[in-house]
């Protein structure tokens, strides 16, 4: 998506405070409202569950759109919701009538608390900071209340800019306390002291350099455009249906093609912003950040810096600016200073480079334990599916090449790893289901009023037929557990990772608003609205419930809120009535196979490891009140740091894992150097993984 890769999913679900432009070009207000209206009567008519347009309605998309337009409370003050609260049950008459003036309203307030704050923001870092002073601040805007005043929304900020000076104070020190161990250290000719800044000074350049990102932050502030206000404001009422359901301004429309189809360039990392943070939610596969290896789900941005310039605090910038600054031209470099779950921040360089999409197609490779049997390992990163070109790519035919590659090169059994796999084309998943089983249902699709329709594998031809296993995780969502799901109901899988996967049991269609409505007015963009829920075999859903692993493995985010059921208004979860179907390859010994399974993980010190570590970053994450003393706030920053060094190498080269690629993949591989160098960090990557290792054990136990 452009030239750094997305979430689109996060735009409409996170959204990120947005911002009227002071110098609009003029309202078609005739537009907007044939946009709205037509949205409504497309929601009433094809959403799998529509919502009654009443008051109940109305406070509900109030409640979405307040927190997404300042979930942070650094804009508004209490009277100022006051005032939009007025509001707060008629929005559903507005939006059936095509009215906005409660949109108008709510922009025309946070304009006028843009231009206050930043008076706020410009005279407080007029003045030096009191660093010795005890006081606290509360990061977690869902922890706070709307400040009373201007009074107390004044000294709020007053507290955010301290915590960012203070935190660059720190940064600063740390630099020049390890330039003093250098040799390269500049010293004073004189005294032969190394030249060092004191707090004094270094107090003083931190408010100037913060000053600059807030400057640089109102400008950006100001360029927003009406049409991205509103199509936050719509998404508001589109997720009061469900998570998934939402608006799609015609160049996030392309943007989400372009992201089905795999064609992606950039650094390779999907960003969320839930208005105060900018977190990365993935990185893709072979690009740019993944070759880096050291950037990871759910670290959160705060810094981006060009090479050669100083660095700019992103904190509270839409998604969209954010993109802008961390794209590039390729070869150049981008500095993300990025605060891991544990609390530490680095600093982590990045070469932009085009994403090469291969690398986030399917693909596998040869693993075994030294002198042991071979097993063949599958890495799905997506069900990927190219919509627009007869020829375009296919996870399906891409799983059955690898299968038949794999059986060729005598593998004795094959994991498939879905971990982080979101899902995608749902045709796909239920082709790939077919290659392991002879024939027989994969899944129930409902719409709205009719009954459930089955998708089967219809092919008596089965690719493979020995010993599988699966592997997923909390962020394997969608198609993932639509193919995880039947393989446990058959009984052809052993199903290893978290508790549950994310648990989305719901399937999505885009509908063009364009469709009857007047030329004059078009392009309105598009609707994905949820129109199905899918349901295993069994009759059971995976909506919030999730696929339950058979084998339980821990994970950074065992103890961490995750999944549909942490969402905004999702679908409930529900079952209807099974389906007939046969398990051709029964797994004989699976409750000893999963016992085995279970013993090794509880005596694996590597998995303690991960286990204490999952709990160091929930104690983490609860830990919001941040210390405003500057003694007191660098202990604690040098004492996270401190904890996150013992948990660095965690994962680190398993004995006697044997990981080579087939001979068959090797002249594509050796075409070019950054193939190379992209295979042997995939290797290496793996041969540290103790989930595929469990799983290769698993492998080996299964009898049929």
């Amino acid at each position: 998506m452009r030239n750094l890769l997305f979430s689109v999913v996060a735009v409409l679900l996170l959204g990120s405070f947005v911002f009227r432009q002071f110098v609009e070009p003029p309202v078609d207000e005739n537009k907007e409202k044939v946009l709205i209206q037509t949205m409504l009567a497309r929601l009433e008519q094809l959403h799998y569950k529509p919502v009654e347009i009443d008051d109940h309605f109305s406070e509900d998309v109030f409640d979405l759109y307040l927190d997404r337009l300042d979930g942070g409370k650094r804009f508004f003050t209490q009277e100022d919701v006051d005032q939009l609260k007025v509001y707060r049950d008629l929005i559903d008459n507005e939006s059936m009538e095509g009215n906005y003036e409660f949109f108008n309203l709510s922009q025309d307030l946070l304009a006028k608390a843009i231009e206050k704050t930043q008076k706020y923001y410009q005279e407080i870092l007029e003045k030096p900071f009191d660093l010795r002073k005890e006081e606290t601040f509360e990061s977690d805007g869902e922890k706070r209340t709307f400040a009373a005043n201007d009074a107390e929304l004044k000294e709020y900020w007053r507290k955010i800019l301290k915590s960012r000076v203070i935190a660059k104070v720190a940064d600063k020190l740390e630099e020049q306390e390890k330039a003093e161990q250098s040799k390269d250290a500049k010293v004073d000719e004189s005294s032969g002291d190394v030249v060092k800044k004191d707090i004094v000074e270094l107090e003083k350049e931190a408010r100037k350099k913060t000053l600059k990102d807030f400057n640089r932050w109102y400008k950006r502030i100001h360029k927003r455009k009406r049409e991205d206000n509103l199509s936050m404001y719509l998404n508001s009422i589109t997720n009061v249906f469900d998570p998934h359901t939402g608006y799609f301004k015609p160049i996030d429309k392309e943007n989400f093609d372009i992201g089905m189809s795999g064609s992606l360039e950039g650094i390779g990392a999907q960003l969320s912003s839930d208005g105060e943070e900018t977190k990365i939610t993935n990185v893709v596969v072979g690009g740019p950040a993944w070759k880096e290896g050291e950037l990871e789900a759910d670290d959160v941005i705060q810094l981006v810096e060009q090479e050669g310039e100083e660095p700019v605090d992103i904190a509270g910038w839409d998604i969209n600016d954010v993109v802008k600054i961390i794209r590039g031209k390729k070869g150049t470099k981008v500095i993300l200073h990025v605060k891991k779950k544990d609390g530490s921040v680095k600093k982590i360089k990045i070469v932009r480079d085009l994403v090469v999409m291969e690398d986030s197609f399917a693909k596998s490779l040869i693993i075994q334990e030294k002198d042991g049997q071979k097993y063949g390992y599958i890495k799905l990163p997506k069900f990927y599916v190219d919509f627009n070109r007869k020829d375009g790519k296919s996870c399906a035919v891409d799983m059955e090449a690898e299968i038949q590659k794999l059986k060729a090169a005598g593998v004795h059994g094959i994991a498939i790893d879905l971990r982080n796999n979101g899902g995608g084309s749902l045709r796909d998943v239920v082709t790939i289901g077919g290659l392991f089983i002879p024939e027989g249902p994969i899944v129930q699709v409902k719409p709205r009023v009719r009954r459930a329709r089955v998708l089967a594998d219809e092919d008596p031809e089965t690719q493979y037929n020995g010993p599988l296993v699966i592997l997923v995780n909390s962020f394997s969502a969608s198609a993932s557990e639509i193919l995880a799901a039947a393989m446990q109901d058959y009984d052809r899988a052993i199903i290893i990772g978290s508790k549950s996967t994310y648990g989305k049991g719901t399937v999505q269609s885009f509908l063009s608003l364009d469709r009857g409505a007047p030329k004059n007015v078009q392009p309105l963009g598009d609707i994905k609205l949820t129109t199905q829920k899918f349901y295993r075999i069994n009759g059971g859903s995976t909506q919030l419930k999730g696929v339950e692993s058979d084998v339980v493995v821990p994970d950074d985010f065992t103890y961490l809120d995750k999944g549909e059921r942490e969402t905004e208004h999702p679908l409930p979860w529900t079952q209807i009535d099974p389906v007939p179907y046969k398990s051709y390859y029964t797994i004989k010994n699976k409750k000893e196979v999963v016992r085995n399974s279970q013993k090794r993980i509880a005596n694996n010190p590597v998995f303690d490891k991960v286990n204490e570590n999952a709990l160091r970053y929930k104690k983490f994450k609860d830990s919001t009140v941040i210390d405003l003393e500057f003694d007191t706030y660098r202990a604690y920053e040098k004492m996270q740091e401190t904890k996150a060094k013992e948990f660095e190498d965690i994962m680190t080269e398993i004995p006697n894992f044997e990981v080579t690629n087939m001979t068959i993949d090797l002249p594509e591989i050796q075409r070019d150097s950054s193939n190379i160098q992209k295979n042997e960090d995939w290797i290496k990557n793996v041969k540290k993984d103790p989930y595929i290792f469990e799983s290769l054990k698993v492998l080996e136990d299964i009898k049929q």
